[in-house]
């Protein structure tokens, strides 16, 4: 970093610091404001790091993973942890594909064992994480968004981004489609069956698609379930 690159970081960052000293003395709509602003000014001061960005990501994806082995009470507060560091990640790094993917996941796990009446603000949530990454790169989270439409009952919807999906190559094979949850409102349609149908008769099947995301010097990221990458929900 040159050094005019790091004074103006270092003015960028007293002045986020005033901010916020501005913002715990103002009524709520200014400091609303203020805090804002000041978390820009910070996000700003680490951006363009790439390896700050990829720590972020790790740390989230961890996160995620040890969620899933602990009990729901621990395992709540382990996602929101999770979903901190992705966003975070996607301030310091907006194109970070791996970090909106897996914050729609987290998300759509958090939702999956919290009171039902939580569970259609974090499916929302999730879905704007996954928009996110469709506009990253297009269909890189089609799949997911099929699941959320499937479990709203929004069988078009549904339908649409599962075209979306096999277009692009994120797809996962049938039997996976079949054995998924999100699926089942689904499931015994016709339009669903015939969509299957028409998989397992295409020449080439379904395989999983590396993607060269190509953001930020980011590596590729594997746009179907394995044991390293859960970006299907």
């Amino acid at each position: 970093m040159s050094l005019l690159s790091s004074l103006k970081k270092r003015s960028t960052l007293d002045a986020a610091i005033k901010q916020v000293a501005q913002a715990r003395k103002s009524e709520a709509g200014r400091a609303e404001q203020l805090y804002k602003s000041a978390y820009q000014g910070f996000a700003s001061v680490i951006a363009d790091n790439l390896l700050f960005s990829e720590a972020l990501y790790n740390w989230g994806f961890a996160l995620l993973h040890e969620a899933r082995s602990r009990p729901v009470a621990e395992a709540i507060e382990i996602y929101e942890d999770a979903i901190s560091k992705f966003s975070f990640c996607l301030l310091t790094a907006p194109n970070y594909l791996g970090a909106a993917i897996d914050g729609g996941v987290a998300f759509m796990e958090l939702a999956r064992i919290s009171q039902d009446d939580g569970k259609a603000g974090l499916y929302g949530l999730a879905e704007d994480f996954f928009e996110k990454a469709c506009r990253i790169q297009n269909g890189s989270a089609a799949y997911n968004l099929a699941c959320i439409r499937a479990l709203r009952g929004d069988e078009e919807a549904c339908l649409r981004y599962l075209q979306q999906a096999r277009d692009s190559g994120s797809l996962p094979d049938p039997v996976n489609i079949l054995q998924d949850e999100d699926m089942d409102n689904v499931k015994q349609t016709a339009w669903f069956v015939e969509f299957i149908e028409a998989l397992k008769a295409r020449p080439e099947p379904v395989r999983e698609k590396l993607v060269d995301a190509e953001i930020n010097a980011e590596p590729s990221f594997k746009l179907k379930k394995t044991e390293d990458f859960d970006y299907y929900s």
